[in-house]
């Protein structure tokens, strides 16, 4: 498997009407784990969302190839049997269907015709995975996240992106409401796939998840685009002195007050 390279180039996005990314360059490769941090309404979810195509959400200029290929041209499932993954920090509730038959279809609309995973297999590495989460296994037949606890769900989604196996993972604040042991457990998770041929993108507003997950390169995303990047060095001044710093460097206009912070 050649390594995966995701490409952002100039990606402008707009939400009725207002464009909310103005501009974004990003370059992921396999291996490689990338962290974007910003305030809110910088537009760190809707950049996660609209690389997987909700339809919310319009592209207006920019591209994002995947090994070479235009994503935006896909349709949501494509881009999921390409190798693109979201974990999302709201995720939906299927009811109806459990979460073994969930899976199962996914991974085989992954694998393709022909090449479906056996029951058998299946089962073994649900269980296995499961385990590693430390999840019940009850949770293989429940519906999917319903009556889940905020906790359960993204351990959930962390399942699925283990099983799945993706190339480039967006992790959307995957620890929003997790407690300390329910932190650990995830970034553990995301941890078992780090290698080359897998990429990340981890979308959060807190050092605690990148103590654990440790990114290669952070970002900081201010007004629609990345305004800052360097490495772990980053993430410490940011805790320490918050954002009020780079706004200050760039001139960037405090909204909540009406005017510049220079």
């Amino acid at each position: 498997m050649t390594q995966p390279y995701l490409s952002i180039k100039d990606l402008r996005v707009s939400v009725e009407g207002k464009e909310i990314l103005q501009g974004l360059t990003l370059d992921i490769k396999g291996g490689e784990v990338h962290a974007i941090m910003g305030p809110n309404g910088t537009g760190k979810s809707t950049l996660a969302s609209s690389l997987m195509g909700h339809p919310k959400y319009k592209i207006v200029g920019g591209s994002v190839l995947l090994n070479g290929e235009n994503v935006l041209e896909m349709p949501t499932d494509e881009r999921a049997r390409k190798g693109l993954f979201l974990a999302m920090q709201y995720p939906s509730e299927i009811s109806g269907v459990t979460n073994a038959d969930f899976l199962r279809s996914s991974l085989n609309a992954r694998r393709g015709e022909g090449k479906e995973v056996s029951l058998i297999k299946f089962v073994r590495e649900l269980e296995s995975k499961m385990n590693f989460l430390e999840m019940n296994e009850t949770f293989a037949h429940r519906y999917v996240n319903e009556g889940f606890s905020g906790g359960e769900k993204k351990r959930n989604e962390v399942l699925q992106m283990l099983l799945l196996k993706p190339q480039i993972a967006i992790l959307d604040e995957i620890d929003s409401g997790l407690d300390i042991d329910a932190l650990k457990v995830v970034a553990n998770g995301v941890n078992e796939l780090r290698s080359p041929e897998m990429g990340a993108l981890v979308i959060t507003h807190y050092q605690r998840l990148l103590n654990y997950i440790k990114p290669d390169f952070v970002h900081v995303m201010m007004k629609g685009r990345i305004v800052r990047s360097g490495g772990p060095e980053l993430v410490e001044r940011l805790e320490s002195e918050g954002y009020d710093w780079i706004k200050e460097e760039l001139g960037i206009i405090d909204e909540t007050v009406g005017q510049s912070v220079k």
